[in-house]
């Protein structure tokens, strides 16, 4: 791990698996999750020979935790940073949740610097929750409670969305793990970027993808309903859509040999 300071000054940490090798993956975590959830997918990635780039976005994981700056601009911005620091080129990048809505304003605001693929993983885009014009998503009020229990009871709060990311049964120490991990976020962090979530608006985002794009989505999600990946799959031109019928939000954990299968598929197609 080694950490690359944004132009406000925020220190990032990036891990850098496998250095030398000619084609890299770049993951980007989802909320209030870090690097740490792409565990299962490192070593596949690396096995067929690819460099793995992670970081842990600000207030989660190993970065600096500020009290501000947790919009979507704010953090494209921070991997465009990263993207510099490691002169990173021909590129594929990829977003889990939050993350996938993230990494659509990198293409839109950094005009897909570097990036030559693109995978939305469960994304919540274009936006999360309802709007006027918008019947897609989730009621905004969804979404305020998770920012209420994580002001209140952030412990509880985690255990409960925990139990909200599976469909398939997992083992409890896979949920205990979960929590540990989102537990390594900033509470400031945690109830920030709950807001962003609830308030970020990425439709105008769609259109500016001009890169092959692989949307990978779980027909039972609970926490990004999968008319969301329908919505995003329509609005970027020959985006592909890959649906997982037995997977939940985590669909990595749901369908893990599967998701492995198909997005190793998507990166040498």
């Amino acid at each position: 791990m080694f950490y690359v300071r944004t132009n406000d000054g925020v220190k990032i940490a990036v891990y850098d698996l496998n250095p030398t090798a000619a084609e890299t993956v770049f993951l980007v975590h989802g909320w209030p999750l870090s690097h740490r959830i792409f565990e299962y997918q490192e070593t596949p990635l690396i096995c067929k020979g690819y460099r793995v780039v992670e970081i842990d976005l600000r207030g989660f994981g190993s970065s600096d935790k500020p009290a501000c700056g947790y919009t979507y601009d704010r953090m494209a911005d921070d991997i465009y940073a990263v993207v510099r620091a490691l002169n990173l080129q021909n590129f594929t990048l990829a977003g889990y949740s939050m993350g996938g809505a993230i990494v659509l304003r990198y293409m839109a605001r950094h005009r897909g610097y570097g990036v030559k693929k693109l995978a939305l993983l469960s994304a919540a885009a274009p936006r999360l929750t309802q709007a006027p014009g918008f019947c897609h998503g989730v009621p905004a009020s969804a979404v305020d409670q998770w920012a209420a229990g994580a002001s209140t009871d952030r412990p509880a709060l985690i255990r409960q969305f925990g139990g909200m990311l599976f469909t398939l049964p997992h083992s409890q120490a896979i949920t205990d793990w979960l929590g540990d991990v989102s537990l390594s976020a900033s509470g400031i962090a945690t109830i920030q970027t709950a807001c962003a979530l609830r308030d970020e608006d990425g439709r105008a985002d769609l259109a500016r993808v001009c890169v092959p794009t692989g949307v990978f989505h779980g027909r039972q999600d609970r926490v990004v309903p999968f008319d969301l990946a329908l919505v995003t799959q329509q609005g970027i031109r020959n985006a592909v859509l890959y649906p997982f019928d037995q997977s939940g939000h985590g669909i990595f954990y749901d369908e893990l040999d599967r998701f492995n299968s198909c997005f190793l598929q998507f990166l040498a197609c």
